[in-house]
């Protein structure tokens, strides 16, 4: 601190305060301080003189500054003068004086750029170096956490040290976007990066991303939103060149990765163009969706740089991938030294490897857990090669995993929705002797009776659509996973009642559970409306103690659509112990209004009733008691909004309840999602405008009227809308255009059998966002032309879905799979001729996941279904005609565990509605035996099942 009173050694440095706010208080033009006194200077007080004189000790100042140094020690004229004029930011000046005489000073994303200026101005190394260490903390690993900066910060603050030609803050901001880019590309001002920070964020060794994908879509972000520069003459196009260069690099790190076996794979420079990307910062691993990812691929990214390297390695890793023939046989001949050297990354806890068909699972999860000890969630979806307990038994391996998702495509042949004519196992071809039985079979189920050790940190286990899954397995689950609070088992059709009733009342921490689309029924009513009791006897307990301690009073999700098989008495007892659900779905039961009114809960945030038969008065009740909705299901409740009630019904209580629960939704003012249908009208949405704003999904169904002026408002009323879902509306150009060019987070687009005319003209402004369009029944007039248009103007789509665009013709298949070469879904249904010269075209799109085509043109061929199967390896679900069959039939063949193929529909239609001339079949019974029916043949991990259904109207 600043002591000396010695004249001879003082400077007085004199500070002009352009931006002084005279008051009563400052007679004077200038204020005098002293260093000595620095501790009690009050700089709000300071700071309101237009003159500033600052006694300073000069042998501090020359130790501290380069700049006074040179001032008061050389050969300038200032070195003979009592006073110093300092052209600088009076505020940030004394900041630095402070700092110069050893005073604390706090340095914040607010002052750091006008204190490091005047640092290096002024040549205070001190300052320099504290700044530097400031910034390096704030853009380190542990700071991203504490004090994550903003991505317009970052920006700043490498333009600041660009300008500076200031190395050590450049390589700073490269390493802080590289380590966390998935962080970056959700910001709005991704597409604001320079393009040198970009590019060498991507460049570098530390390039953290969840997905190749996520790279490549970035990037291409970045590319569209910049492309306007290049009009300009500038070296703005070398620099989108390079960006494509690196995108280029990116896609053939993600589509390229050439099958085991082919000599192509070693024209890489060398083999790190076949590793997965992974860091020291990666905590998601996800290969979801790559068919390229085998066993060996993986162990070929978890080994040590070094092997890659060193030529006798290299050599060896060469030969490995020269003579695998598929993906099983890596254990038998991936060297052993190499499979035990492998690195481990810490921060992984997240690995999603959903529909990875060539994927060993036995052997990806034996790297996972040498490689990933903090594993906590495992993502599986979507596998056929493997059952379900056959899986949850190799995680024993991995003890501290907490949350496992199995999902598969939930089948078609849900109890309530189809009736069964017939069901069979399909005849499977023998394996041929001289291929690996491993290579189409899945891993046999160990015995129920051999329990390892418990997964005791399991608590959510998703197991949606899994068809192997038996009473057998749910026991067996039961005791594994002890420590079960979430269980998801939609769409399970082979469990039962009694398993299911079973397992809830053996899980005793289960506290979540959606089982809709099963048999779930009274008996685990009864489970759930058990009273809990630590020594098992629940005698003793009053009837209101039991349903305060019953075990559904702890659950916060209850999902139940379609479950039929529970009576009203019993969804009234239920209804009366759920205290405090969150999450509530009854869509397609047997609802009445009394178990409505015996709802205890007050904390629901969603709720579906879609196709009940509950009255608008006991829903209105529900509402007023549960001030947290966000989401709210109801559509198809004729009872609802009744319109066939008396006239003196309607004109007395009918308006009175409308009114009640318009006025109870427009209460909550964080409405999300809704979904209306029977009696919404105009007046329903005008009524709810205030509690619309934050809206981002709305679906009305058969029976609601919007109207014209309403459609209108949409988007002004709901701005924040991704989701727009409109059945039997009357639309117009306008309310499409208006829609199309005010929402631009619009990512869901459905418009179906709805009235009025519209154009072209509804789709000529750009909607980048949109992902899945669905025009059924409204664009009758669309030809090719109007196609490119679409493929133009939504070049981002995802999922197509078209109904009766009759002016479509074989050439409309090719503009679709250029436009939108990255679909996942397609259905085309009674579109002209689309298929009457068959649908190769198709195959271009590899990332389909799931194709329709119905009614489009007899120009398939019979080997359709194989042939889609073995060249999209992302095919899951597929559906066909009969009509469309250019021989009358399709070959049916069995893939299961080879192809991700899951579902096949085959449907047949009453001749006199099918428009085309199909050939007499020649497969005889079975083609004879479908007519009216849909014959569906579902794979699961080990069998064909081939059933013939009928839908229920």
């Amino acid at each position: 601190m600043e002591v000396s009173d010695d004249e001879d050694e003082h400077v007085f440095l004199v500070c002009t305060n352009t931006d002084s706010i005279q008051t009563t208080e400052t007679l004077n033009d200038e204020i005098l301080l002293s260093t000595a006194d620095i501790l009690s200077w009050d700089l709000p007080t300071i700071l309101t003189f237009p003159t500033i004189k600052v006694q300073a000790h000069s042998n501090r100042l020359i130790e501290q500054s380069m700049y006074f140094s040179g001032l008061l020690s050389g050969n300038f004229s200032e070195s003979c003068l009592g006073s110093i004029s300092i052209n600088w930011n009076v505020n940030d000046f004394l900041q630095i004086l402070k700092h110069m005489c050893d005073c604390v000073l706090d340095i914040t994303l607010d002052n750091f750029f006008p204190l490091y200026e005047g640092a290096l101005y002024f040549g205070v190394e001190s300052l320099l170096l504290k700044c530097e260490m400031w910034l390096s903390e704030v853009l380190s690993p542990e700071g991203f956490q504490s004090t994550q900066i903003k991505m317009e910060d970052l920006i700043q603050i490498w333009k600041f040290g660009s300008d500076r030609a200031s190395d050590y803050i450049l390589h700073l901001c490269m390493g802080y976007l590289a380590r966390n880019f998935m962080w970056a590309k959700c910001s709005k001002f991704f597409v604001k990066l320079p393009y040198d920070l970009l590019l060498s964020s991507v460049k570098h060794p530390h390039l953290t991303v969840d997905s190749e994908l996520h790279l490549s879509d970035a990037l291409l972000l970045w590319l569209e939103s910049n492309l306007e520069s290049l009009e300009r003459p500038s070296k703005t196009e070398d620099n989108c060149i390079e960006i494509l260069k690196q995108k280029f690099l990116d896609v053939v790190r993600l589509l390229n990765i050439v099958p085991m076996g082919s000599l192509d794979t070693f024209k890489y420079s060398d083999l790190y163009q076949l590793k997965i990307r992974l860091t020291e910062y990666s905590k998601k691993v996800n290969l979801s969706g790559c068919p390229q990812i085998t066993s060996t691929i993986l162990r070929l990214s978890l080994i040590p740089q070094s092997h890659l390297t060193d030529p006798m390695q290299k050599k060896i890793i060469e030969k490995l991938f020269i003579s695998c023939e598929h993906p099983v046989r890596d254990r038998c001949v991936f060297p052993q030294n190499l499979s035990e050297e492998t690195m481990t990354f810490e921060a992984v806890q997240e690995v999603d490897i959903s529909n990875c068909q060539n994927l060993h699972v036995e052997l990806a999860v034996d790297c996972f857990r040498k490689s990933f000890p903090s594993l906590r969630t495992l993502k599986a979806g979507y596998l056929l090669n493997i059952g379900t307990t056959t899986f949850l038994q190799l995680l024993e391996k991995c003890p501290l995993v907490c949350e496992i998702d199995l999902t598969v495509d939930i089948t078609p042949l849900i109890p309530a929705s189809v009736t069964v004519l017939s069901s069979s196992p399909a005849e499977i071809q023998p394996v041929p002797e001289k291929t690996s039985s491993v290579k189409y079979e899945a891993v046999q189920i160990m015995s129920f009776n051999e329990f390892g050790p418990p997964l005791s940190n399991v608590t959510k286990l998703t197991l949606e659509g899994r068809t192997d899954v038996s009473d057998l397995g749910l026991h067996y689950i039961s005791k594994l996973c002890v420590s079960l609070c979430h269980l998801n088992i939609k769409g399970c059709i082979s469990v039962t009642d009694i398993g299911i009733s079973d397992l809830i009342s053996t899980s005793k921490k289960l506290n979540s559970i959606v089982v809709c689309d099963t048999l779930f029924g009274i008996n685990s009513v009864q489970a759930l409306c058990s009273a809990i009791s630590d020594s098992g006897n629940t005698s003793s307990l009053h009837s209101r103690d039991k349903r305060l301690n019953s075990v559904v009073s702890n659950f916060e999700t209850l999902h139940m659509g379609g479950c039929q098989g529970v009576s009203k008495s019993s969804l009234m007892e239920l209804m009366s112990q759920t205290q405090v659900l969150k999450s509530l779905c009854l869509r397609g039961t047997d609802l009445i209004d009394q178990a409505l009114y015996n709802f205890v809960g007050s904390s629901l945030e969603m709720l579906d009733i879609s196709n009940t038969k509950i009255s608008i008065a006991a829903l209105a009740y529900v509402i007023q008691g549960n001030s947290s909705l966000k989401c709210l299901k109801a559509r198809d409740c004729r009872n609802l909004f009744p319109v066939d009630n008396c006239t003196e019904i309607r004109e007395s209580d009918f308006p009175s309840l409308h009114e009640k629960l318009h006025a109870e939704l427009g209460k909550r003012k964080r409405l999300e999602e809704i979904e209306f249908g029977w009696g919404f009208s105009s007046f329903s949405f005008s009524s709810l405008e205030p509690a619309l704003m934050s809206l981002k999904a709305i679906n009305i169904g058969l029976g609601g009227t919007l109207g014209e002026d309403a459609l209108k408002r949409l988007p002004a009323v709901c701005p924040l809308l991704e989701t727009i879902i409109l059945h039997f509306q009357v639309i117009s150009d306008i309310i499409v255009m208006n829609i199309a060019a005010s929402l631009k987070n619009l990512q869901v687009l459905a418009l179906c059998y709805c009235f009025g005319d519209i154009s072209m003209s509804s789709f000529k402004f750009p909607m980048q966002s949109l992902r899945k369009l669905r025009l059924e029944r409204v664009t009758p007039w669309m030809t090719n032309d109007d196609l490119v248009v679409l493929t133009q103007n939504c070049r981002n789509l995802a999922e197509l879905s078209l109904l009766g665009c009759s002016l479509l013709d074989s050439d409309s298949l090719p503009i679709i799979s250029c436009g939108w070469s990255g679909l996942v879904s397609i259905h085309l249904e009674e579109c002209g001729k689309v298929t009457a010269n068959g649908a190769s075209a198709l195959l271009d799109c590899k990332a389909l996941e799931d194709i329709l085509l119905r009614h489009n043109g007899p120009g398939l061929c019979r080997n359709f279904i194989g042939y889609a199967a073995s060249e999209m390896p992302m095919l899951r679900k597929l559906s066909l005609d009969i009509c469309d069959a250019r021989e009358g039939d399709f070959d049916i063949p069995n893939y299961a565990g080879r192809y991700s193929l899951s579902t096949l529909n085959i449907a047949r239609c009453k001749s006199q509605r099918c428009a085309f001339n199909v050939p007499t079949s020649t497969s005889g019974a079975r083609s004879r035996s479908v007519h009216m029916e849909t014959l569906v043949l579902v794979w699961n991990s080990r069998d064909l099942i081939r059933t013939v259904v009928k839908e229920r109207l």
